[in-house]
C-alpha cells in the first residue's frame, strides 16, 4: 500500500442547534430546537417532551439524543408544547387537544425543511401523546422512551406529589386524598400540584388514555430502562406490547441499562439509551 501523504478530507461539522419560535394560530409561539444534519437529511423526528417537571429533568438526555441523531442525518425538532418551557402560555392553559395541533405544526415545519414525513420520538407522557398523534399525522415510524401506558395511573401518580406536599400539615394530610382531588378537579376546580397547576380538562383527558387501546400504526421502537440491560419488559409494558402484537403492530421493544433521569433530582444520563438510539439510524458521518 502506496501512502500518498494525502490526508483525507475531514467529515462536516455538525451545526448547532438553531432555537426560534414556531407561530401557532391564536395561541401565541411554541419555542423550538431545530438539530440539523450537517448534510442532507436521511430521515426526521419530532421529540415530544414528557410531563411537568418530569421534562426539565430530561433536557440534557433529549439534548444529547438529538445531537446523536442529527450526526447520523436524522433532522431532530424539539418542541416545547403549550404552557410548557419556553412556550406561550402557563401550564395552567395546557389542554390535550392543544398538545395535538401543536404536533400537526410542528411536524409540518419539519417535513417542509428536512424534505421527510416526521417520525414521533416521545419520553414518557411524550410517548403517550406520540402514540394518539400517530395516525392524525401520517407517522412514518415511532421512537418511544418508557411510555407511560395508562393517562389515569399517571393521574393518579401525579396526584400523589400533592400528598406527600399535605404530610407537613397533619389535619391536611388527614382529610387529602387521590379520590378527593379527582372530585375537586371533577368540579372544574384547577389544582396546584408540585408546582403546576393542573387544568380540569387536562385531567378528564389523562384520564382517557390507555396505551392498549392505541396500537402503533408503523414500525416502531421502544426502550425500557433498567438497572441492567437484558432485563424482560416490566409486566405492565408486557400487557400493551402483548394487545399491540395482537393488533398486528410492528413493535421492537428492548431495554437498556441506566437510570430514570427523567425522575431524579440531579442531571443523569445513560449511554445505553444513546447507543441504541443513535445506532437505529446506522453510524456518525459528522466529527
Amino acid at each position: 500500500m502506496i501512502d500518498s501523504g494525502a490526508t483525507a478530507p475531514a467529515a462536516p461539522a455538525l451545526p448547532p442547534p438553531f432555537p426560534f419560535f414556531l407561530p401557532v394560530a391564536g395561541q401565541g409561539a411554541r419555542f423550538c430546537l431545530y438539530h440539523a444534519p450537517a448534510g442532507p437529511a436521511m430521515a426526521a423526528l419530532v421529540y415530544l417532551h414528557p410531563f411537568a417537571e418530569e421534562m426539565n429533568r430530561s433536557r440534557r438526555m433529549a439534548a444529547l439524543a438529538a445531537r446523536a441523531l442529527a450526526a447520523r442525518g436524522v433532522a431532530v425538532l424539539q418542541i416545547d408544547l403549550l404552557g410548557c418551557g419556553d412556550s406561550s402560555g402557563d401550564f395552567s392553559d395546557a389542554r390535550w387537544d392543544a398538545w395535538h395541533a401543536d404536533v400537526r405544526h410542528a411536524v409540518a415545519w419539519l417535513s417542509e425543511r428536512s424534505g421527510h414525513a416526521p417520525g414521533l420520538w416521545g419520553l414518557r407522557m411524550g410517548a403517550l401523546l406520540a402514540l394518539d398523534c400517530a395516525r392524525d399525522v401520517a407517522c412514518p415510524h415511532l421512537l418511544l422512551w418508557q411510555p407511560v401506558h395508562s393517562g389515569a395511573t399517571y393521574l393518579t401518580q401525579f396526584l400523589r406529589l400533592q400528598l406527600a406536599a399535605d404530610m407537613l400539615d397533619q389535619q391536611q394530610a388527614a382529610r387529602t386524598t387521590t379520590a378527593a382531588l379527582r372530585a375537586t378537579l371533577r368540579a372544574g376546580t384547577p389544582l396546584e400540584i408540585a408546582g403546576y397547576t393542573l387544568a380540569p380538562a387536562m385531567a378528564d383527558a389523562l384520564d382517557a388514555l390507555d396505551s392498549k387501546t392505541l396500537a402503533p400504526p408503523c414500525p416502531t421502537h421502544w426502550f425500557e430502562l433498567a438497572p441492567e440491560a437484558g432485563r424482560p419488559i416490566p409486566p405492565a409494558g408486557a400487557a400493551v406490547l402483548q394487545a399491540w402484537q395482537m393488533q398486528g403492530a410492528a413493535v421492537q421493544a428492548r431495554v437498556v441499562a441506566g437510570p430514570q433521569f427523567w425522575a431524579t433530582p440531579e442531571i443523569a444520563t445513560s449511554a445505553a439509551l444513546l447507543d441504541a438510539t443513535a445506532g437505529l439510524f446506522g453510524a456518525a458521518h459528522v466529527q
